[in-house]
């Protein structure tokens, strides 16, 4: 098998290349910019951009399974529009299996890919640990994290979990037609994730809470659209359930139990230190 990993230098993209290897997959990465991708040793970096698909055409030869995101990186993370084009193209060069990390309501992409006749998986994770990486700045420069729906409570996940759970998934077989939401271990609310880091870096940190305007507006200052804006505010201020409910997919799936968030923590000390 040979499995194209899209958004490869992303943070879930590279544990899944990482996961692929690691089992003795051939791994090719799918990068905008082949250069500065950085991947491990034997992985084959191609260029390709999902949001202009006559780009993947000879990317896809020989490809058995792919590892799919279904948002434009170079757009301020929207929706990808060209799922029904990549879906055409991934049939005629024999594509089999997808995993589709969805990371909000169905779109072109994933209503594309339930249509065909590929086997997918969709994959849709609760909140990334490696959110907190946003926080690093203002934690080394000044001890303090400004955030806001300070009691919204979170399942979040390590991104090698979700990468776990996508590489299962493609190697081998009983996944296909399935919605995975994947959690991590334990629920968390903002200050108890600031206390956890504190904690792991041996440093006092306050947490300061935003307003909902506030917050907007930092978004919209670091080039959000107003969609994904709305989307973020939305999620927080009234989280769905399984947002905050701990699930056993991870372990189900992995037979592996998913890490937690003091454990994410400390692999990234030097991020916050």
């Amino acid at each position: 098998m040979t499995i194209l990993v899209t958004g490869a230098t992303g943070n879930v993209g590279r544990h899944v290349v990482n996961e692929l290897i690691q089992a003795g997959q051939r791994v090719r990465a799918l990068s905008r910019n082949p250069a500065k991708a950085n991947l491990p040793e034997g992985v084959e970096v191609v260029y390709g951009d999902l949001s202009a698909p006559e780009t993947l055409e000879p990317v896809l030869q020989g490809i058995t399974g792919i590892h799919l995101i279904t948002f434009d990186g170079g757009k301020g993370f929207a929706p990808l529009t060209t799922g029904p084009e990549i879906v055409q193209l991934a049939i005629k060069a024999g594509v089999r299996r997808v995993t589709v990390l969805w990371n909000g309501e169905k779109g072109p992409m994933e209503q594309a890919i339930e249509a065909s006749s590929l086997e997918w998986t969709h994959l849709h994770p609760v909140e990334y640990m490696s959110n907190a990486l946003g926080w690093a700045d203002s934690i080394r420069n000044e001890g303090v994290v400004r955030e806001p729906f300070g009691h919204t409570l979170s399942a979040m996940i390590h991104e090698a979990d979700i990468a776990s759970v996508a590489a299962t998934a493609l190697i081998e077989e009983g996944h296909a037609g399935k919605s995975y939401i994947l959690t991590g271990p334990e629920v968390l609310t903002v200050p108890e994730k600031v206390h956890a880091i504190s904690s792991v870096i041996n440093r006092e940190i306050r947490f300061v809470e935003l307003t909902r305007q506030q917050a907007r507006e930092r978004m919209h200052q670091s080039g959000i659209q107003n969609e994904v804006i709305n989307f973020v505010i939305e999620w927080h201020d009234n989280p769905p359930e399984y947002g905050y409910t701990v699930l056993p997919t991870v372990e189900q799936v992995t037979g592996r139990k998913p890490r937690k968030f003091a454990q994410w923590v400390e692999e990234h000390i030097g991020d916050f230190s």
